[in-house]
């Protein structure tokens, strides 16, 4: 987050091109002040940036511009969203506003649990200043797909899809979490549905040009696939994760020549193919997560899981110690991606790999792309 430091780094080192990750950043505005001194970087802007920094700037975007969206309403103060809760009933969703590393948002099935939500996010600021206000939602029903878009301005391409697993545990139970794995393509998304999905992102970037604001760079929009389409649950202004891990690894063309399309316009001459494969990925967590958790477990048989053919381990959580080891060092520690001919044989050549590493405490789902499999 030191911004300043960051791009005088890039200025001395004459970096070509700065790829922004994490949404910190990227609300915080290193995009603007690289941009102010003449550097060349990925991603959206402060003020384009408030679609995944502020619940409530993206709620009140979605609602004006009519993008599918649950109703919703927004407060800043506990009393008045609790009153407003026992006036609506169960179940609803219950959002922080600000960013709050994936954990700010709270399904609730009865409306003591999102009274309680209320008061932790509210009054106890448990994810911070992120809690000055909370969105109140509807509850949507239906099945959950990711998709990202390259954008620039109006003009936009849309990625391969992905299907993320939230919850913490096997059979979508636990609590939410940043996500713990995904799995591209998702049979879900057929001709209709890429459709109305692209009207989102056409309505969506319409509505920001309307307010002043160009966007630039990568958005994920977080979908429900509901009896009446697809609406949208968040928007993203990053590659989200762990999306990413199964999306990335089945690009057929250079990803360098997309990034500079989208930052210097010419999407529509982008050739966008990709791979006959299917790519899963399975977080491997520290136990305890989403909750508190210890770090600095010792990490083996990494090299043993990454020998395996079409596996690659993404390190989420980790660090060297002192003694050169491996350590976790976060909650979501490793992301196990590997390809295969079709998503059943690219889950079980993830989960081998997955056998094959080994930390205290570790935890994983054991149905990652189970729904597509058995579709």
């Amino acid at each position: 987050m030191e911004i300043d430091k960051l791009a005088a780094f890039a200025s001395a080192q004459k970096i070509d091109l700065t790829v922004v990750g994490p949404e910190g950043p990227l609300c915080a505005g290193i995009v603007d002040v690289f941009e102010g001194r003449g550097l060349r970087v990925f991603g959206p802007n402060k003020r384009a940036a408030q679609l995944e920094g502020s619940k409530v700037f993206s709620k009140k975007i979605l609602l004006k511009y009519n993008v599918p969206t649950a109703a919703a309403a927004v407060f800043d103060n506990a009393d008045d969203a609790r009153a407003h809760l026992r006036k609506i009933g169960a179940p609803v969703v219950v959002k922080a506003d600000g960013l709050a590393a994936g954990k700010g948002v709270i399904v609730a099935s009865s409306v003591a649990e999102a009274e309680q939500a209320v008061t932790e996010i509210m009054e106890q600021r448990i994810f911070g200043t992120a809690g000055q206000q909370v969105v109140i939602e509807k509850c949507l029903c239906g099945e959950e797909l990711s998709v990202m878009a390259l954008v620039h301005g109006r003009s936009f391409r849309v990625l391969a899809s992905a299907q993320d697993h939230k919850r913490a545990l096997d059979g979508d139970r636990g609590p939410n979490t940043g996500g713990m794995g995904a799995y591209s393509p998702t049979p879900l998304l057929d001709d209709q549905l890429h459709e109305q999905v692209a009207m989102i992102f056409r309505q969506t970037l319409a509505g920001l040009q309307a307010e002043g604001i160009e966007y630039r760079g990568v958005l994920y929009a977080g979908l429900m696939i509901t009896e009446h389409g697809p609406q949208v649950l968040e928007f993203n202004c990053r590659f989200g994760d762990p999306e990413t891990q199964v999306v990335l690894p089945r690009m057929d063309f250079d990803l360098v020549d997309a990034l500079e399309a989208t930052i210097d316009g010419g999407l529509d001459r982008l050739p966008l193919e990709w791979k006959n494969e299917a790519a899963v990925c399975v977080v491997l967590a520290a136990g305890g997560y989403p909750g508190t958790y210890e770090r600095d477990q010792p990490i083996e048989g990494l090299k043993d899981a990454a020998a395996l053919d079409k596996v690659c381990v993404f390190h989420g959580g980790t660090r060297r110690n002192a003694s050169g080891q491996i350590v976790t060092d976060g909650g979501r520690v490793l992301g196990v991606t590997a390809l295969g001919g079709n998503i059943e044989k690219a889950a079980q050549r993830a989960y081998e790999a997955v056998q094959r590493i080994h930390f205290d405490g570790a935890q994983f789902r054991h149905d990652i792309a189970a729904r597509a499999i058995r579709t």
